[in-house]
């Protein structure tokens, strides 16, 4: 008998078990562990796909005890798991293998120190000197916590063959391209590049993942996806939250940096990219990369005509009133930091020669929701003239957050006489089709790292040409600070430069 394989096992996505291991999370005492790392932990244990032989080490400043850590651990992983309520039984297995080790990062004893503990876990547990680190600190802590594990004799020489040590790197990485640079050069003393795992959560996402399956294994739609065809793509990521207690961290960093650079352009590059010749790591990232260095270069022109920046004012979400951005915890009351922008970019390829790529992000918008829009070209209007009869053009829906899920709009007759066309939806959606909710993010990309598939992960050629496209953006902005901020209420759709950057083209945003 034939066995026809599956595509997704080439690429280290099933199929594989992870290998014995600890994970080591520094910055444990921190939100993101707590709201997201470890309930991902726990769910993989609970799914079975967690190795037998693990262990799950806390970093950070504080002293606390191991009871103390699980304790805490267990609350919020009540609280946040995607799967509730929490299974006492796998909890009360899980916790027996979480320990805390309490140091300053800067310290050459509390490396030391961690190594050893490490050692003695390895003869309790098994994890054969597996290692993998979480870096969830603060971006200045990068460098020096990769120095201090090298030190320690924790980071090992990626041609070794009986253990492997790899490195999760959150966002952001750098602040600009030098500052992407100048971090690459520090890490690459101490790290290969198949150690370093820079994650981008977004790229977890079952609908993002499934990007590559619904384009390229869906012959109806792959053969319209070019310029011919598509009249215009928009992503879209909207939040209906503020800053709140992050006001330091966005004050350096902006909504650009914050969501565009990564995020948003993650998600451009798996939309536009060409068909990989296989699909494991280093040939789906090759034609991300190719996509980022097709994108048009911005001149003065275009950063004046093209891009626009907003900073939300009070307003109203849900019927409440909401402060300014200017009024949040640590922010500057003179701030010139963005919350919002919209961008139109070109990918100057064979493909997509022509066809705008428009990209919106933004806080304090009407509603949370995160979306690719593929916008068909108009069909002719030879047979259905009149207004009522026209219809609109197709629209593809790639909804990421909420409701996770691919909606189609095409044009129906209305039943009766006077036979006019109006847009009808066909919708997809995950938990309803496939009866449970898609594992989170973090999940997937944790066991990523520890069977070793990168594939999800960020290289250092995508940063970098990422970078390039938008230093230019925040140099001009430097160069010149905004004068109307704030310039759009909160619970509205951004400035209104915005919407007459689109309409000058002839187009318009989505109605979310």
């Amino acid at each position: 008998m034939n066995v026809i394989p599956n595509p997704l096992e080439e690429a280290g996505r099933s199929g594989r078990l992870a290998d014995p291991c600890v994970v080591v999370i520094f910055g444990a005492t921190g939100d993101l562990t707590a709201k997201r790392l470890v309930p991902a932990l726990y769910n993989l244990g609970r799914e079975g796909l967690l190795p037998t032989n693990f262990a799950l080490v806390g970093f950070a400043r504080r002293e606390k005890s191991h009871e103390q850590f699980r304790s805490e651990l267990k609350e919020s992983t009540a609280k946040h798991s995607r799967v509730k309520p929490i299974d006492e039984r796998i909890w009360a297995h899980f916790q027996e293998s979480i320990f805390y080790h309490a140091s300053e990062f800067e310290s050459d004893d509390g490396y030391a120190a961690l190594a050893q503990r490490l050692k003695e876990i390895d003869a309790r547990f098994g994890t054969r000197g597996n290692r993998v680190f979480y870096l969830s600190v603060q971006p200045k802590y990068f460098p020096v916590t990769i120095e201090k594990l090298h030190r320690a004799g924790l980071i090992y020489d990626p041609h070794q063959k009986d253990k492997w040590s790899r490195v999760i790197i959150e966002k952001p990485f750098g602040h600009d391209l030098s500052s992407a640079n100048e971090l690459q050069q520090k890490i690459s003393n101490y790290l290969d590049e198949s150690q370093i795992y820079r994650i981008d959560h977004y790229l977890g996402k079952e609908t993002v993942q499934n990007l590559l399956v619904f384009r390229f294994a869906n012959s109806i739609f792959e053969a319209l996806w070019n310029y011919k065809h598509i009249d215009h793509v928009q992503i879209t990521v909207a939040e209906d939250i503020g800053i709140g207690t992050r006001g330091h961290f966005f004050e350096e960093e902006g909504i650009l940096r914050d969501i565009v650079q990564n995020h948003m352009m993650q998600l451009l590059s798996l939309v536009a990219m060409e068909p990989p010749v296989r699909l494991n790591a280093a040939s789906i990232r090759d034609e991300k990369v190719k996509v980022l260095q097709s994108i048009r270069p911005m001149t003065p022109e275009m950063l004046e005509r093209c891009v626009v920046r907003g900073q939300y004012g009070e307003g109203f979400i849900y019927g409440e009133k909401t402060a300014a951005y200017r009024e949040e915890k640590n922010v500057s009351p003179l701030s010139a930091v963005e919350t919002y922008v919209a961008l139109q970019l070109y990918v100057d390829n064979w493909r997509w020669a022509g066809v705008p790529f428009y990209l919106r992000a933004g806080k304090r918008l009407p509603k949370k929701v995160t979306e690719i829009a593929i916008a068909f070209k108009d069909a002719p209007g030879v047979l259905f003239q009149k207004k009522e009869m026209h219809g609109d053009p197709n629209v593809l829906v790639i909804r990421i957050q909420p409701d996770e899920g691919i909606a189609m709009r095409i044009n129906c007759k209305v039943p009766g006489p006077t036979s006019p066309v109006l847009p009808v939806k066909m919708d997809f959606r995950y938990g309803s089709y496939f009866g449970a909710a898609p594992p989170e993010a973090y999940e997937r990309l944790i066991w990523d790292c520890m069977v070793g598939d990168s594939t999800l992960f960020a290289r250092t050629d995508e940063v970098e040409h990422s970078w390039r496209i938008f230093t230019p953006v925040l140099d001009h902005w430097k160069a010149s600070s905004p004068s109307d901020f704030p310039n759009y209420r909160a619970g509205t759709w951004g400035p209104k430069e915005a919407t007459e950057m689109i309409e000058k083209e002839g187009r318009a945003w989505r109605l979310l």
